[in-house]
């Protein structure tokens, strides 16, 4: 049973973020003070990307997802588990967002772009290795298609 009325839980949902969250904030930052340049949202030249990734590498023909772990239902998460109250609606909302999330990850591929995903327990307790990895990634993606 939800504590909070209609209205109350209403507000409480209107002010959660879907842009700029902290964890992606993090990153951003991260890229920026490598030297890392990039888009937001889902543009590339005026291109409308799928999904709407919050970052997008041009240079790098990548883009990076920030999940968070509650919204997009990270598997074996710590941070991810499903509200006691209105237990259908939640796994229906999580299930189309991971419908959406592997939709959209399917269709950029199709475009030739490189997709990463980031978790956002991955910020918070693996930050270093996370950006550590990250990096290499893209330095594999650059290598690669300087060979192409």
């Amino acid at each position: 049973m939800d504590t909070l009325n209609e209205s109350q839980r209403s507000y409480n949902m209107s002010q959660i973020k879907s842009k700029d969250t902290k964890p992606e904030m993090i990153l951003r930052k991260f890229l920026h003070a490598e030297g890392i340049r990039f888009r937001l949202h889902g543009k590339s030249k005026g291109e409308k990307l799928p999904g709407t990734p919050d970052i997008v590498l041009p240079k790098y023909k990548t883009v990076i997802n920030v999940n968070g772990c509650f919204w997009h239902g990270h598997q074996g998460c710590k941070y991810f588990r499903l509200p006691k109250s209105r237990v259908d609606y939640w796994e229906w909302k999580i299930s189309r967002n991971r419908a959406n999330d592997i939709l959209n990850k399917h269709k950029l591929t199709e475009m030739g772009w490189n997709v990463i995903t980031v978790w956002e327990c991955e910020i918070k307790e693996k930050r270093r290795e996370t950006f550590h990895n990250l990096l290499l990634l893209l330095a594999n993606i650059k290598t690669k298609a300087k060979q192409t």
